[in-house]
């Protein structure tokens, strides 16, 4: 009788930002940031001095919002915690790593750590559901170098974006429904409801040189209030974090915000395009805008929270693995390779892995 063969050994690999770990690398965290190409599109020669002197300006307001956060951000352990959650989900043999890009572990540490596991197969994930250049364009461009120097040669899936796969819609959708029931139950039917997706924005500049990320966004909050199924419902996108004088997508959170008191709603905001707490949803939402949408006596203000390690989202992230590993090697296996292929014409990613 035949012998099964052995079941494939599966490394994924889940990409997210990074953040400070301790006070001290707030200013490293920011020089790195700022130094990546994809982030500060300015000349080579420009982009060093640049960066630090934006990063020196950024210091003080970045380690003042940390300071309510323990001195450092709270990004790595939540996404340890997701990656220990999806591994639970996926048949063995299987082992979640994390790179990050801008702070530890960086592409470097996690190649070499996937090539000593001897993986027979790597998907790579980007924990972004939307694709832009500025985010999973550059951690994919930075992990294919690192994969190279560590010598990491196993077949390659990547899963480059999922702005609108059903499961993450769902999961969602029941984070935003739950949180529009608190806050109904406190101010209907005397008080209207507004709901805000609120994105990280972008300068137009990098929109309108073909980078999807602002209509992959405005696409997810389509289809999750199409899943909410309120024909009434007030709603709108807007994008918050605007980070260097350039003009940025708009509207703004801010001016939402500000408006919404003008109109007499109460607000229940979304972090659309974060799948994990940090300081834009943990201090730039909760602390900041709350305390604008105080100042503009908005009668009501609700955060949806983030995915985090929510059951019903580790459940979606886990069937868009196991699809794209069913798919087999290549690029942007969700939907068939027809996002960078079709739809991301200034996608780096045009060759097969």
């Amino acid at each position: 009788m035949s012998q099964q063969p052995s079941p494939p050994r599966t490394a994924i690999v889940l990409f997210n930002l990074g953040g400070p770990d301790r006070p001290e690398a707030i200013g490293p965290f920011l020089k790195n940031l700022f130094t990546d190409p994809a982030i500060l599109r300015v000349p080579f020669f420009v982009r060093p001095f640049l960066a630090r002197w934006i990063a020196r300006a950024r210091r003080a307001p970045a380690t003042a919002n940390y300071a309510y956060l323990g001195g450092k951000s709270p990004l790595l352990p939540l996404t340890e915690r997701q990656a220990a959650a999806l591994e639970r989900q996926i048949p063995d043999p299987v082992r979640v790593f994390i790179a990050m890009r801008y702070w530890h572990p960086f592409s470097d540490q996690t190649a070499r750590e996937v090539a000593a596991w001897k993986p027979d197969r790597v998907l790579l994930l980007p924990l972004y559901p939307q694709f832009s250049t500025t985010t999973t364009a550059s951690s994919l461009t930075a992990w294919r170098e690192a994969a190279a120097r560590a010598g990491l040669a196993a077949p390659v899936t990547t899963l480059c974006c999922w702005p609108d796969d059903s499961g993450y819609i769902a999961a969602t959708t029941a984070l935003v429904r739950k949180t529009i029931a608190e806050a109904r139950a406190r101010f209907a039917p005397r008080t209207p409801l507004r709901l805000l997706f609120s994105a990280h924005g972008l300068p137009e500049v990098i929109i309108a040189g073909g980078d999807p990320y602002q209509a992959q966004v405005e696409g997810t909050a389509n289809a999750i209030v199409a899943a909410l199924d309120e024909p009434d419902l007030d709603w709108l996108v807007c994008y918050q974090s605007r980070a260097t004088p350039q003009k940025w997508l708009e509207p703004s959170t801010e001016a939402e915000i500000a408006r919404a008191g003008r109109d007499g709603v109460a607000l229940v905001i979304t972090p659309i395009a974060f799948v994990s707490d940090h300081s834009e949803t943990l201090v730039e939402l909760d602390i900041e805008y709350a305390e604008v949408a105080k100042k503009h006596n908005v009668p009501g203000y609700f955060r949806v929270p983030a995915q985090n390690d929510d059951p019903g989202f580790i459940a979606a992230l886990a069937a868009l693995a196991r699809g794209a590993l069913a798919r087999g090697p290549g690029l942007c296996s969700h939907m068939g390779g027809r996002v960078c292929a079709d739809i991301h014409s200034g996608c780096p990613f045009g060759d097969r892995s």
